[in-house]
């Protein structure tokens, strides 16, 4: 198969015969479908399910972001010819993977929204597959992480944002993406001591017991630090990763809605994904991208990478490790 396939090819999404492989369609046309992955809800013999989470009811600034998986998926369009840059391995081929579409959900009862999304993720984990979900905001991921905590126990979480999401709140019914990870740690989902935060430039007067890795120890003591410091942290346990895209400067990533200057560049990311490969990583989410407020798609385009490393460290954790 190459590219002179294209001609033949068409939404994938729906014709391929295989939930593994390359596709060769023309990255113009067709059903996007993230990597050109079948559209499905059968779950029999896959191994990893993406699936998208358009909410952004609980931001603190701009929304947008309920499009961003369908924006991430167009981006991905571009990257479903070749084998992953700077992997030894290549998930496509060796994994069975799907996109199982988005959790469905009532926009005008915000308040039945957690428990729906903790019920999507939690069907997705008991079919035998793991998840990477496509945001969305970043309050997702708290629902997103009862149903792995219900499966795995107490998490550890590698989390790339420009900000801790620790604002104090004991309010649980309250829906609010600055809080994520206060009601995670709080609920006992994940485990503060298995914990670090990446590139983080916004003040927080208590880590809860998280270990925080500012952007400046990024830029100044280099990705390998950072990697070598987090992967000391998490252990072997369960972990997850989320990715806030507003963890890049918004020089690359200006589609967000909370930009912080002073952020990671996208090579450095690209590098410490990478280099993360052997933590024992169960599921992960790219969260923040909001489509509205970059008109170049360099934002899509960055947040349809990070998910692809997701796809890559999965791998790795199931067959390498």
């Amino acid at each position: 198969m190459a590219l002179e396939d294209a001609k033949t090819q068409v939404d994938t999404a729906f014709t391929r015969k295989s939930n593994r492989g390359y596709a060769f369609e023309n990255a113009f046309g067709g059903a996007t479908s993230f990597l050109r992955r079948t559209y499905t809800k059968d779950l029999t013999g896959v191994d990893l399910a993406i699936t998208g989470v358009p909410f952004d009811q609980a931001v603190t600034h701009r929304t947008g972001t309920r499009f961003g998986p369908r924006a991430i998926r167009e981006a991905s369009s571009l990257q479903p010819y070749d084998p992953p840059y700077g992997w030894p391995t290549n998930p496509l081929e060796e994994l069975s993977i799907v996109d199982y579409g988005d959790c469905a959900f009532d926009y005008a009862k915000v308040s039945d929204f957690p428990d729906t999304l903790t019920a999507h993720i939690r069907a997705i984990l008991a079919a035998g597959a793991g998840t990477v979900t496509l945001g969305g905001d970043h309050y997702i991921t708290y629902p997103i992480l009862k149903a792995y905590a219900e499966k795995f126990g107490p998490l550890g979480v590698i989390h790339f944002d420009a900000h801790s999401d620790l604002w104090p709140d004991d309010d649980l019914s309250r829906i609010d993406h600055g809080t994520m990870l206060y009601k995670a740690v709080k609920t006992g989902l994940v485990d503060p001591k298995r914990s670090v935060q990446i590139g983080i430039r916004t003040t927080t007067e208590d880590y809860l017991g998280v270990t925080v890795i500012d952007a400046r120890e990024v830029h100044e003591k280099g990705v390998a630090h950072v990697v070598a410091k987090a992967k000391d942290i998490v252990g072997d346990g369960a972990t997850y990763v989320t990715f806030d895209i507003d963890c890049l400067d918004p020089s690359a990533a200006p589609g967000t809605g909370t930009p912080v200057w002073g952020g990671l560049h996208s090579w450095q990311a690209a590098a410490a994904l990478r280099d993360l490969a052997g933590i024992n990583m169960v599921g992960g989410d790219i969260v923040e991208v909001s489509p509205p407020y970059d008109t170049t798609g360099a934002t899509a385009i960055a947040g349809a990478h990070v998910a692809y490393e997701l796809i890559c460290l999965y791998h790795w954790a199931r067959t390498q490790r």
